[in-house]
């Protein structure tokens, strides 16, 4: 029982409403079967690279200006993000706000004491969970004409 008082329940429950209208937004714009793999994957790799230490991330970023090319294709790369950005905002809203409350739950289950392997874990079950949760609750709401 310590360690589910430990848990930060206030900003997993942000996380989880936070997947839930993900997930609900996805099922709601009917999207392809194998577009749930992707973003579960997506899911998943963007929390790994949350848990993953600062330090190593640096490094690896270091490697991306080393040369002139490397340097112009992240600019060119920038460049493109920034357009995704302008032409789809409501998506890059729902992306923002996906990864502050990812960043909250980080920094709560590092003031808590957890490992990277307990946050990692925790972080991805609650997330998924958010994802199917909102999928069934757009489900739901269809079948009983809760939605217009």
């Amino acid at each position: 029982m310590p360690f589910l008082k430990r848990l930060p329940w206030l900003s997993l429950t942000l996380l989880l409403l936070t997947y839930i209208v993900f997930g609900w937004l996805l099922a709601r714009s009917k999207t392809q079967p194998i577009l749930w793999l992707v973003f579960a994957i997506a899911t998943v790799f963007f929390i790994a690279s949350l848990t993953i230490p600062f330090s190593k991330v640096s490094d690896y970023s270091i490697s991306l200006f080393r040369s002139n090319l490397r340097s112009f294709g992240v600019t060119v790369f920038g460049a493109f993000l920034f357009f995704l950005i302008l032409a789809r905002f409501r998506l890059f809203l729902d992306i923002l706000v996906i990864i502050a409350a990812s960043m909250l739950v980080r920094i709560d289950f590092q003031a808590a004491g957890f490992n990277q392997g307990q946050v990692f874990w925790i972080t991805t079950t609650f997330s998924l969970i958010g994802l199917a949760l909102g999928a069934l609750v757009e489900k739901l709401m269809s079948q009983y004409g809760l939605i217009l």
